[in-house]
């Protein structure tokens, strides 16, 4: 099956904050140099927050890998489990065909769809809430025949269950996935055989469906939730449900209090102990920082345009994609000399104003540019002249 990019696309993308901070978080567990590891997981976080991976999040992503557009672009059409087209905005249904299914049913499951959602499959349903898909095995081969939808596994279907279950996520009603029929978990039908003291102690549902149903972090179960569907662990009030307090967005900082309220607040607590905090202090030590920061700043050399109309390939260093290099020609950045002569306090000033800080050490970008600047090649250089950087005009 042939992949491509699909034909309408959004105008941009953007992971949400949570995202970002998750997705950075993901990049820190390789080594340095290899952070081209974490793609497939950004790529199904992009996919999980929009549905589908769009490619303006394949650009952005590569851009926060440091990868050629065409790369990940590779990784997302080589792997069916990436939808390049969008996806029903309550549910993608994937229909498991594979032998046990089929022999079980999973032609009616796909009669069903082609009915209730499109004719065809990769299609969305005439309202857009639905769309669905034949897949491999899902290796639930027990419970056949079964869909997957979100994070779910639906088992033991039939026709009359399967359309009972679109119709009520159609109308927002709450599902419970799992098997359909009464069934516990993968045990048979006909009742146990061995473990009988199985049920003693057991939650009302099998663990799978249990932590599902707990943390409802499968498709939209109450009609006008506005928690965005696809992205479940994000509540209304932002909180990361069912995952690591790190994980969570940071709160966004109190506005500041008015002039006179502060005034008022500082006259009840009386006059302070020194117009510094302690550097011992914890306040002390934050406004130190915050201080060294900004003076740790210096404004390197920029240029309005490039000196002849000629700049310089600044994609040529590894890390820099088009996106970046625009950006960096925004700061009034455009040949290697320039970004050869920064130190620390330029390198701080630049970072600041980077979208995702620290590219520029973690790269390398000033020992590479030293070595541009005077014809010298680096290995990425030469390799990005040979396989050909994938650009904005490719498609």
């Amino acid at each position: 099956m042939l992949r491509r990019l699909h034909h309408e696309q959004p105008d941009s993308f953007a992971f949400t904050p949570a995202n970002q901070a998750w997705a950075e978080a993901q990049i820190t567990k390789y080594p340095e140099g290899r952070q081209a590891s974490a793609v497939i997981p950004l790529l199904w976080r992009a996919q999980e927050q929009e549905g589908w991976v769009t490619k303006p999040a394949i650009e952005t992503i590569a851009d926060m890998l440091g990868m050629a557009y065409i790369r990940v672009l590779e990784v997302t059409s080589f792997y069916f489990m990436f939808q390049m087209q969008p996806t029903g905005s309550v549910a993608n249904i994937q229909i498991c065909g594979t032998t046990s299914c089929m022999i079980c049913g999973a032609e009616d499951l796909v009669a069903v769809c082609k009915e209730k959602i499109a004719a065809k499959p990769h299609t969305l349903s005439a309202d857009g809430k639905f769309s669905w898909e034949e897949v491999e095995c899902l290796g639930a081969c027990t419970n056949a025949p079964m869909a997957q939808i979100g994070k779910d596994y639906y088992e033991d279907l039939t026709v009359e269950s399967f359309s009972k279950l679109l119709d009520d996520l159609a109308a927002g009603r709450e599902v419970t996935p799992g098997p359909q029929n009464g069934r516990y978990a993968a045990e048979p039908e006909s009742g146990l055989t061995s473990l009988t003291d199985f049920d003693s102690g057991k939650t009302q549902y099998n663990a799978s469906v249990q932590l599902a149903v707990d943390n409802k972090d499968g498709v939209k179960r109450i009609q006008g939730d506005e928690v965005p569907l696809l992205t479940p662990w994000v509540g209304k009030d932002g909180v990361v449900a069912g995952r690591a307090a790190a994980e969570a967005p940071p709160k966004a900082p109190e506005p500041p209090k008015p002039a006179a309220k502060q005034a008022e607040e500082a006259a009840k607590a009386g006059p302070k102990k020194s117009a510094v905090a302690e550097p011992s202090s914890p306040e002390g030590t934050a406004a130190k920082a915050a201080a060294d920061s900004q003076a740790d700043e210096a404004e390197p050399e920029v240029l309005k345009e490039a000196r002849g109309g000629l700049p310089d390939d600044l994609k040529l260093l590894k890390g820099v994609g088009p996106k970046l290099e625009a950006q960096l020609n925004d700061l009034g950045f455009f040949h290697f000399d320039q970004i050869a002569d920064w130190g620390e306090a330029e390198v701080a000033w630049v970072d600041a104003r980077l979208k995702f800080k620290g590219r520029i050490e973690r790269d390398g970008w000033i020992e590479q540019a030293k070595r541009l600047q005077v014809g010298d090649e680096t290995e990425f250089a030469k390799r990005a002249k040979e396989e050909h950087i994938y650009d904005d005009k490719d498609d």
